[in-house]
């Protein structure tokens, strides 16, 4: 019983030392159909309660020049651990910033939105929020054509 005791507590050490974090991928890695006109679909891992998590999105762009930021809705699927994000933001340059709470854990990620859809190679993840000068040095990169 001790044995059993000490592996447990084993496991759950590693899976805190991991961390919360995303990943991201596209709409069919969600498996559910309700998710296929997503932008981009995103996992958390490392949420000792998969059902804990609290997400927040923000599309942060540039429209004519001008600095936007749009609210965004998070969608739960019906897969645990995964997220939708549909876009519901003008043409211009964008970039969805994620801020996730599991806990006393907290993960970020910046995704830059292209013409054809999310960037995985230039999206960014954190063991925190992230910062305004990161967010706006992927938008700036974005919208001067390179992924920073």
């Amino acid at each position: 019983m001790l044995r059993l005791s000490i592996a447990a507590c084993t496991m759950a050490a590693l899976a805190l030392a991991e961390g919360f974090t995303f990943t991201i991928g596209s709409p069919v890695a969600s498996q559910d159909f309700q998710m296929k006109a997503a932008a981009f679909v995103f996992r958390t891992e490392g949420c000792v309660d998969p059902a804990k998590p609290q997400i927040a999105a923000t599309a942060e762009g540039l429209v004519k020049g001008a600095r936007r930021s749009v609210v965004l809705k998070v969608v739960a699927s019906s897969k645990p651990n995964i997220y939708a994000v549909f876009q519901n933001w003008p043409e211009g340059d964008w970039v969805v910033n994620l801020k996730g709470v599991c806990g006393n854990a907290t993960a970020g990620a910046i995704v830059p939105i292209g013409p054809k859809g999310f960037i995985r190679e230039s999206a960014k993840f954190f063991p925190r929020p992230a910062t305004d000068t990161e967010i706006s040095d992927s938008l700036r990169a974005l919208s001067q054509g390179g992924s920073k």
